[in-house]
């Protein structure tokens, strides 16, 4: 299984995600180039790049399954500012240069929200700013994220993530999240129903990436707030299946959830899950300690 978790890119960039990723016996990983809501990014450094890269094949971890998130703060989807929207264009042009030089396959990017616009408009909008982009010629792939429908985000249903994917001229992919389906209405029970319907309209060649949450919300509740794996509504053992679904054995799975502290509704979240969920999901059995399991193996 090709699991991983979100990590840091700090002083170590690269490198530093390796190692984080290797503490959590991870095979994968996901991280942004630098804090995902402002601009100030470091310059990519080459020696970095090139010990992270030999450390990952020293254990067993292909770069081609490692995942870049590009910062919330672009959005294609609101052309009512041009200036504004014009930067969100540059800005992804920056992060897909930057996953160029650290040798990054995929960028998952939210589509953006419409803030206004009329749907139709908003994912013209989104298509307009991807084909401009992709006029560059990156290496990197840029994978739509299905959204929760939290506001007004687009990307919220199979038809307009297949509106993307038909009316965007170079290759683009999908990174589903179950969290974010969950909450948008798809009964994830029911996941390999909803991979039919995915790959009648769009093509399951085109999923690259699934980010696997839980839900702290209902059904349809277009709210977006992950929970620990086994500890929300989606529940671990539909979760475990979606891992072991043999349409997706190939495709990196990482892992979003929140940080804990003493309680899981801790207002500062110190300790990372990712150690003790890949394991509950590689072993395929519930933890039903695992708060206790965390603080124990931190505090230690």
């Amino acid at each position: 299984m090709i699991i991983g978790s979100h990590v840091s890119f700090g002083s170590e960039q690269l490198l530093g995600s390796v190692k984080e990723a290797l503490s959590y016996k991870a095979n994968t990983f996901m991280f942004y180039t630098g804090a995902p809501q402002n601009t100030l990014r470091k310059k990519i450094d080459e020696k970095l790049t090139k010990e992270a890269q030999k450390l990952m094949k020293e254990n067993g971890i292909n770069l081609q399954n490692v995942i870049c998130h590009a910062p919330y703060i672009i959005n294609l989807a609101n052309k009512k500012d041009e200036e504004k929207w014009d930067f969100s264009i540059h800005f992804l042009e920056q992060e897909l240069k930057r996953c160029d030089e650290l040798g990054i396959s995929y960028l998952v990017l939210h589509p953006g929200s419409a803030v206004g616009y009329p749907v139709n408009e908003a994912l013209q909008n989104i298509v307009d700013a991807l084909n401009i982009v992709l006029e560059k010629n990156y290496q990197c792939m840029i994978l739509l994220e299905t959204m929760a429908g939290k506001g007004t985000e687009c990307g919220k249903t199979l038809e307009e993530m297949a509106f993307l994917l038909k009316n965007v001229k170079k290759q683009v992919g999908v990174c589903l999240d179950t969290c974010h389906l969950n909450d948008a209405g798809y009964d994830m029970n029911r996941f390999m129903e909803f991979l039919e319907n995915f790959d009648r309209q769009i093509g399951l060649e085109k999923i690259k990436c699934v980010h696997i949450n839980d839900s702290k919300n209902s059904l349809d509740s277009h709210k977006d707030r992950h929970a620990n794996i086994g500890y929300g509504t989606i529940g671990f053992q539909v979760l475990l299946q979606i891992c072991l679904n043999e349409k997706l054995k190939d495709v990196p799975k990482i892992l979003e959830t929140p940080y804990v502290g003493d309680t899981w509704e801790a207002k500062e979240k110190k300790y990372p899950p990712y150690l003790f969920e890949i394991a509950m999901i590689r072993e395929g059995k519930f933890n039903d300690h695992l708060l206790d399991s965390i603080l124990s193996y931190y505090n230690k």
